[in-house]
Parts: structure tokens; sequence; C-alpha cells
């Protein structure tokens, strides 16, 4: 409790109750002086006959060393003050007694409490608090001692006969009686009353601790208002002073430990922050499983003779680089199997050990004397072992020692010790279950991230993807390179809003989403349309109850790449837009349609179709590239250009270096890349004819197609293709009303297209024995490994594939 004393009358009676010595804050409280209450009855100055009744048994000889009382003293000018009256005897050389009064007004906190019995309260007065020993020493204008209570000699241990007759430094000498001296000194001239003067014990006997006291000064004055001498009175604050450092410390464990979501890094600043605040040398060991985010120790004790396995993840010391240590942070801790870090494991509680033995044959000279030496070497005397709790399984132990001249643990050091520890069980347990999330985070990401993507014969590509590292965790960025029909290629990069296995697994079913409707050869605008539509049905679906407003949002951009006619169409959904850089390394960022996130649904999207020379590398990527948590957007996607323009180099190096490009720990989300370096396919690959809308033309068309077979070197695939083209050309003249393009196309596979203006589509049906029709798709099925339609601005095309064997695959 903190001693006040600064509102407080002082004065000091004989034996008989008159009053010998005057204070001026007595003065300040009834408004007499000195010279007219000096020589007088102290009852005298209270208010009524029943108020002088109780203030005489204070006096009494008979009273005990301590009393106190509530009671109405008289001012000056004749009102009452209700006052807490405190009184305490004093003994001097003479054998004589005095007694110190003090008076406190009853309307304030009482500021000395007391440990003897008190008189009723009167009505309007506070409860008094708990008692607290009061020390008091009253000297002379000399600065000796001429009375003091039986507290301040039992207090620091210096004997009556020692103390009386004479000055604090011929009694106990040293700096400190030195400084309360000349503070002594300055009361006596100024009269100004000192108060919280805090000492350390200034003579003592075989006590563990410094006990810490506080003082406060007062100037005792005669009735010619002369000074009388000094009262110092004490109050014995070291439990309080303790209480308030560990305070101090739990404070700062609530601002150091727990400062990231690294799991090692929590152990250091454990013990960082508990050296030297609470011990000389501090190690914090976790289970192996921990800093993984796998499941902790559930039978932490030893199993079958075996100590399971533990990691250090920090150590600190008062010596430069911890010569204590037998382990450095990230190597495995050995642990003895009898010990009393087993002890602890075992019983899940904490040990206290105040004085270590490392003598031989002791636990911490087994399996091997080197832990015993440290411990002699470095005159480690005193042990405490902390077991690190969480969610009920023990994440591993936190060890502190002492050394040197520093006092042993003791228990109210070991509950400090288990403040801080659960403290930073708290932030290790968050950084144990951000770790275990991110790691599946991260491994559902990878595993539905694409892992050998091929542009094929459009395009080379090359791809980077960084995880956040930011306490946010991983997020939902997704990259996928989707061949189409007819040669063409799909790029396509999106990020879900939000972070850690519930936006990765969104982004797994986003990217399975524009897979499927990539796969329809649909527009790339009616891909997102189709995909916004998707991510709303979602979110209805899994739609809270107790939080209805909530969305599901994600940003993407969709490309389709020809590689025939070298066109790009591409759109976008709140994306960052594309960077193209043509041949020589010149960089732009194309003006697209920006669009609204998936799941707003608030605008049509809009597509834009570029025309690409040959050798352009198209670059799409996340926010996270360009948007660094201290950097303008526009900053980043400078710098991004800057990094791609560098005409000549591999596309490999030239993806490793615009992500390189980012600053060292600066962004804030995760970090994808994509590059494609788009090719052509020339006349050599490529053979098309028009045809008008006559059943004639069927075999002219088989005809050409099989001669160009020849000149491709690929006969062995005439026979085939014949009956593909005869199917897929008659049912364009049997149902379209324009003419009809034949194509063939010769890549990785060979394509077969027919065009016409008619839009209906074409569906396989599985005609009975009967049946004169129906037939051809089946075939055509049969036949090529995939086909399907897609709607063109002026009708559909029907395309088919055959595979190509590696002999006659065409080298790019």
């Amino acid at each position: 409790m903190a001693f006040q004393t600064a509102g407080a009358a002082i004065a000091l009676l004989d034996a008989k109750g008159t009053v010998v010595g005057w204070t001026q804050a007595a003065q300040r409280l009834i408004g007499c002086t000195a010279a007219e209450v000096v020589g007088r009855s102290a009852a005298a100055l209270l208010a009524t006959d029943d108020d002088r009744a109780k203030a005489a048994v204070l006096a009494t000889a008979h009273a005990p060393s301590r009393r106190s009382a509530f009671t109405t003293v008289r001012h000056r000018d004749g009102h009452g003050i209700d006052v807490r009256l405190w009184a305490q005897p004093l003994s001097g050389q003479d054998g004589q007694t005095r007694w110190i009064v003090s008076a406190t007004d009853a309307t304030t906190q009482a500021s000395w409490p007391t440990d003897g019995p008190t008189m009723p309260p009167l009505p309007a007065a506070p409860q008094i608090p708990g008692s607290v020993p009061i020390g008091v020493v009253v000297r002379d204008t000399q600065l000796r001692c001429t009375w003091v209570n039986e507290t301040q000699g039992a207090r620091d241990g210096i004997p009556l006969q020692q103390r009386l007759g004479r000055r604090l430094t011929q009694a106990a000498p040293g700096p400190q009686a030195e400084t309360l001296e000349a503070l002594m000194r300055q009361v006596l001239e100024s009269g100004a009353q000192t108060t919280h003067v805090e000492f350390q014990a200034l003579a003592r006997a075989h006590t563990r601790r410094e006990p810490t006291f506080m003082a406060s000064l007062f100037r005792l004055d005669d009735a010619a208002g002369r000074a009388l001498g000094v009262c110092v009175v004490s109050v014995d604050v070291t439990a309080s002073r303790r209480a308030h450092e560990r305070l101090a410390i739990l404070g700062q464990a609530g601002k150091r430990i727990g400062t990231t979501l690294d799991v090692m890094r929590t152990g250091q600043e454990l013990a960082d922050l508990a050296v030297p605040l609470l011990a000389e040398y501090a190690t914090v060991d976790l289970a192996e499983t921990v800093p993984l985010g796998t499941e902790p120790l559930t039978h932490p004790g030893p199993r079958r003779g075996r100590i399971p396995t533990f990691r250090r993840a920090g150590y600190a010391s008062v010596h430069q680089g911890a010569a204590e240590a037998l382990f450095a942070p990230g190597e495995p801790v050995l642990v003895p199997p009898v010990s009393s870090i087993t002890q602890v494991l075992q019983s899940g509680k904490s040990h206290l050990e105040p004085q270590v033995d490392a003598s031989c044959g002791t636990w911490a000279d087994r399996p091997d004397t080197a832990r015993a030496q440290k411990v002699r070497d470095h005159a480690m005397h005193s042990l405490m072992v902390v077991p690190i709790h969480a969610r009920g399984d023990t994440l591993g132990v936190a060890m502190f020692m002492r050394a040197e001249e520093r006092g042993p643990f003791e228990e109210d050091d070991l509950l400090l010790a288990e403040e801080l520890v659960s403290r930073a069980a708290l932030s290790l347990d968050n950084a144990r279950q951000y770790a275990r999330e991110r790691s599946a985070a991260l491994a559902l990401q990878r595993h539905l991230l694409p892992h050998h993507a091929s542009g094929g014969s459009a395009a080379d590509v090359a791809w980077r993807y960084l995880p956040a590292d930011s306490h946010h965790g991983v997020g939902g960025d997704w990259f996928d390179v989707i061949p189409l029909s007819g040669a063409r290629l799909a790029l396509v990069v999106g990020d879900v809003v939000g972070h850690g296995i519930n936006a990765a697994a969104t982004m797994g079913q986003l990217r399975t989403a524009v897979r499927t409707l990539a796969n329809l050869d649909l527009p790339p605008e009616e891909v997102l349309a189709h995909l916004d539509d998707t991510i709303t049905r979602l979110t209805e679906e899994d739609a809270d109850p107790q939080d209805p407003g909530a969305t599901m949002t994600a940003t993407c951009l969709y490309a389709v790449y020809d590689p025939i006619t070298r066109q790009c169409t591409m759109v976008r959904a709140g994306h960052p837009p594309p960077a193209i850089v043509d041949p020589q390394g010149g960089v732009t960022f194309p003006d697209l349609p920006t669009g609204a996130p998936l799941g707003v649904g608030l605008v049509p999207f809009e597509s834009v179709t570029l025309e690409l020379p040959e050798g352009s590398i198209l670059a799409l990527y996340t926010d996270g590239l360009i948007e660094a948590c201290d950097r303008d957007i526009s900053a980043g996607m400078n710098r991004l250009g800057t990094a791609l323009a560098r005409p000549g180099l591999p596309l490999e190096d030239l993806c490793s270096s615009a992500v390189d490009a980012l600053p060292a720990k600066a962004w804030c989300d995760d970090v994808t890349l994509l590059l494609a370096q788009t090719h052509s396919l020339g006349p050599n690959q490529v053979a098309s004819w028009e045809f008008p809308a006559d059943p004639a033309i069927v075999s002219n068309a088989r005809s050409f197609a099989t001669a160009q077979l020849a000149r491709w070197g690929l006969q062995h695939h005439a026979p085939a293709t014949e009956l593909i083209v005869s199917e897929l050309v008659t049912n364009a003249v049997r149902h379209g009303t324009g003419p009809v393009h034949l194509r063939l196309i010769r890549h990785h596979a060979l394509t077969c297209e027919v065009h016409d203006t008619s839009n209906s589509t074409p569906r396989r049906r599985h005609p009975h024995i009967t049946d004169d029709n129906g037939r051809g798709l089946l075939l055509v099925d049969e036949l090529s490994r995939r086909w399907g339609t897609r709607h063109t601005p002026n009708g559909k095309l029907t395309w088919a594939e055959q595979c190509l064997t590696p002999k006659n695959a065409p080298t790019l």
C-alpha cells in the first residue's frame, strides 16, 4: 500500500498529554500556531467531552502501543473538523515516554493505517484499510536520536542503545545515512516537510532481500516557533515496491512478447524479457512439433527411457554471447532422463530449486559433465523450471537461473515466472495455430495451383508464387494456363479477398470453375460473367445466419491468345491490368475496362482484343507484386515495368528478376507473376479453305485435307481425318446457310475446324439400329481425342483434335 503523509498534522505529546512539539501541517489543519498550542493539553483541542474521553484513552498507561480513533477537533475559528487520530508511544534515553500523534481529515483517505484496535467510526468516515506498521524517530536540532518507537527498532536492526543519543551517520554509517541527514537539515532550516523519500535498510541481519522504506520528514516547533527537532516517519514498502516491479515486468510482457506470429521468435522474446529483470540466464525450449504447427505433446513425460525431442527456441544471458548455453537456437536439446525438467514434464507443475546442486552424480551432472561445469563456472545457484501450457497441451519448458550475488528465487518469483510464461504461452499457441493453418493453406494452395503448366504451341510460360511474409498468412492468389481448341491458350490470374485456409479453399473452387468454363469455349467476357454468378451462389450457400452481410469477392484477369491470328482477348474484374513487353523491351499497360470484382455483380464485363507481335511477353500478376505496404501502386507498376524491360533475357530469368525487384520485406500480400512469351503459327502449320454450302463439296474437302496431310508427312492420319472432315463439313452444309470454312492446324495435335453460319450447336445422339442418321458425331468422338463447338460473331465453329505421334509432332 502506498504511504501518504502529505496532509497529516503531526504533534509530539509528553506522557501527560501536553503538546511539546508542533508542525506546520498541524497549524494548517487547526489554524493554531505553535505558540498557541505548545505547553497546553492536547485534549483542549478536541471539540466535545466525548471526543476528549476518546482521546484520553490514547495516552493511558494501559493503552496499546498503537491506537487510532475517529474524533472531532476544534478549529481556531470555532468550527469542528472530523479527523482520524493516530497515536503511538516513543521511547527515549531517560526511559520516559512521548507520544507521536497524527490527525488526518476524515473526509480523505486515511494517511497512516494502523494495526491496533479502532474506536467506532463516525458515520461519514471512510473505511480504514489494513494495518501498516509505522516507524517513527524524533531527532533534535543536532540530528541526534531522542525518541524512537518499537517498530523502528525492530525494523532496521539498530539496537536502542546504539541509536539513542547518536546521529544516523554514527549509528549506521554510509552514503544513505549521509543523504538522509542532508534532507533532515533542509527540513530544520526551511520548516517545509519532505515526503516520499525512498531508502534501503541501513542495518539488517541475515535477510534475503534489501527492504525498501518510504519516509516523510517534518519539523517540530516549540512554543516560540523555533525548531525543536525533526520527526522521521517511515513505512516498509518492500512488498508494494516488488508488486510494482512485477506489474512493470508484466506490462513489458504485453509489449515485448508475441510481437509476431513466429513461434521461435516468441520463445526468444520470452527469454529476452526475463533477463535481467528476473534472472541472469533464461532458456525457452519447445516441443519439436510446435514450430511446425503440428500437434504438441499430449504425454510429455519420458517413454521407454526416451525423452521427447525439444528444440531451443531462445535464450538470453547477462553475459555477452551467452557462454552458459549448451544449445544454440534451433538446435535439438538434450534432456537428462532424470532431471528437474522431466519432473516438470511428468507433473505438469513448476519446479523451484532455491539452491542448485551441481555436484557429481546429480541430474545436472548427467548424462555428461558439461551442464554441471557450466553451472559451476558461472556461479548459477538458483533455478526455476516452468512448463509452457496452452489449451491443455504442453508446448515446452522455460528455465530461469540466477547467478553471482543476486539472491535465490523465492515463491513470489515463481509466481511471476508462471505469469510471464502463461502470457507467452498464449502468444505461442496463437503462433502455433497460425503456423498450422498457414501450413494447411499452403499445402492446399500448392496442390491446387498448376505444377507443370505448358503454353503448348502458343507461348512459353514461366511463373512465380510467393506466400505473404506477414501475420496475415497465405492468401487466395491463383493462376492457371489452360490449353484451348485451335492451339489457343487461356491465361488467368486471380486473387480471392482474404487470407488463410478459407481463401485458399475458395481459390480452388474458382480455379476449377474457370477451367470448366474455359473448356466450354466461351468468350472471355462470358467466362467472367458465369464466374461472377458462381461466386455469388457460393456466398449465398455459405452465408452465416449470424452475419448475413458477409460477402465473398475476388479479382481476376482472363486472357485468350490465338497463335494463328496473334490476337489476345483480355477482360478483367477489378484486377490490375496486364503488362505487355514488345520484342524490343518496351513495356505498356493496356487500358482495359476495370470491371467490378467477382461477387459484386454491378456491371457487365467488357473485353478488349489486341494484336501482339510474335515474341511479345504478356505479364499477368496479382496486386501483391505492385502494392507494397509503404508504397503507392503507381510506383509498384513502374518498378515492375523497369524489371520487365530486359529484352533477350530468358523467360525464367526475367520472371525471377521481376520478383527479386520487390523491396525486401515490403509486401503485405501473396505475390503471383505469370509470364507468357507468345509464338505464332505460320503457313506451314495452318491450311484453310472456303467452300460454298453445297453437298458436292464434301469430297473436295476430303481431298484437300488428304493432300495437306501428305505435305506435312502425316499420311497415316489421312483415313481418320477424311472421316472427321466428311462428317463435320456435311453437318455444316446441312444446317448452315452460308459458306463453309475448313481449317487444319498442325501443332502439338492435329486439329480440324469447320466453320459455318448456323448458331445451332451439334449434339451427339445415341441412335437406334433402325435410325438412318445420328451416327456422325459418334464417329467423330471415336476418331478424335476430344471435340467441341464454340460460337463466333457470325456463326459457330466445330473442331476435333487428334493426337500426333512423337515422330510426327512438329518441332517449334
